[in-house]
């Protein structure tokens, strides 16, 4: 194998990044994981996951964890609400016999992680690594981490995500914004502390619109309530508002502002004591992005094509990186590393566009004046 002898280090210990590590040492290959994180304990933010056929439980069903996916999904947790701004539903996926995520089995983002973690062999995730920079050394490279901390390896797989610090080290291209920004907050003890939002939610997803703007919640199986809102506001507006994003009253009024003809149960969102708030501008890379193949780094997930959530491909996109790296890497068709790394790649960037273009129409047809009958179309298949 290619592999053969050569120290392997994988950059971010998201979902991507370790299914490629589980990946490789089926293979036989040696890897470590960089993650920045502290520990496996460290809180897990964020909505559930869709995983999708072809994509997410492809790259499960090679990594021989199947099984243990459908011990840990949540059924009813796709079920979907897509109400107007004043919390009236138009469609009511738990009263219907077959819902629209039926084929797209959700899972909340601890469990995965856990799962994951449970497969690699005892000492691959070195935690507390957090990536400044890295060398050329050799053929290799030799990284550099926040804590004084050093590792050399052979070839380096960036899974750090889409403010990527080892991207630039590949390309030079930059991300276009969308248009489009995140405000996203994750509630604690929801049903106590947002009870109507909480029974409106109902274990799954809502989807509500109004003044070309955004409002998606999700009910994760620990009781936590995670929301995200979305406005077509300047690339700058995050720092240009003043808000201090710490500050849950000072966001919350901004809220009353900009959702001021939303129904009253909104604010219910801010109702809670404990809460975390992280601004999101949403970018994306440019569908045609290409570059110059390295013969010992490569990218994956929202390092190599970050792109808005709205299509619900992130996740499974970063995935179906790892399963098609690892297949280039252990498979006996490439002559080198480097060989296997370009034939990656080309696929890769050419899925991403496609993905890429999909996910800005998303994107427009969420924020766009009247988005509920696209949305009806596109759970109808069109």
């Amino acid at each position: 194998m290619i592999l053969d002898n050569k120290k392997i280090a994988i950059v971010g210990g998201g979902p991507g990044g370790l299914t490629l590590a589980r990946l490789l040492q089926i293979a036989g290959a040696g890897v470590h994981v960089y993650e920045r994180d502290f520990s496996k304990d460290a809180r897990v933010q964020g909505a559930t996951l869709d995983l999708h056929e072809e994509s997410g439980l492809e790259a499960l069903r090679r990594a021989g964890l199947l099984d243990a996916f459908y011990q840990n999904y949540r059924p009813d947790a796709g079920r979907v609400r897509i109400v107007d701004k004043h919390a009236r539903i138009h469609v009511d996926d738990h009263a219907a016999e077959r819902t629209f995520a039926e084929d797209r089995p959700e899972i909340d983002r601890a469990p995965l992680r856990k799962m994951l973690l449970e497969s690699l062999r005892a000492g691959t995730v070195v935690w507390d690594s957090q990536f400044v920079s890295m060398t050329r050394q050799g053929a290799g490279w030799l990284m550099h981490f926040k804590n004084g901390t050093e590792a050399y390896a052979d070839v380096v797989f960036a899974a750090d995500g889409a403010n990527s610090r080892i991207r630039p080290y590949l390309t030079a291209i930059t991300p276009v914004y969308s248009g489009v920004t995140i405000v996203e907050g994750n509630i604690y003890q929801a049903a106590i502390h947002t009870p109507r939002l909480w029974e409106l939610v109902k274990g799954g997803k809502v989807f509500a619109f109004g003044d070309e703007q955004s409002l998606i919640l999700s009910a994760k199986g620990e009781g936590s309530l995670s929301f995200y809102t979305g406005c077509k506001v300047a690339e700058s507006w995050v720092t240009e508002s003043g808000l201090d994003f710490r500050e849950k009253e000072e966001v919350s009024a901004w809220f009353r502002e900009a959702f001021g003809s939303w129904s009253d149960v909104w604010q219910e969102l801010f109702a809670s004591g404990e809460m975390g708030l992280i601004p999101r501008p949403q970018y994306h890379f440019p569908t045609d992005q290409q570059w110059v193949s390295l013969p010992n780094l490569t990218l994956l997930g929202d390092a190599a094509h970050r792109m808005p959530p709205y299509a619900g491909e992130g996740v499974n996109m970063a995935m179906q990186d790892a399963f098609e790296l690892a297949e280039c890497l252990t498979a006996a068709t490439f002559a080198d590393v480097h060989a296997a790394i370009a034939a990656y790649e080309a696929r890769m960037l050419q899925r991403a566009s496609e993905v890429t273009q999909m996910s800005l129409e998303m994107t427009e047809l969420l924020h766009s004046a009247d988005p509920i009958p696209g949305m009806l179309a596109v759970m109808g298949g069109e």
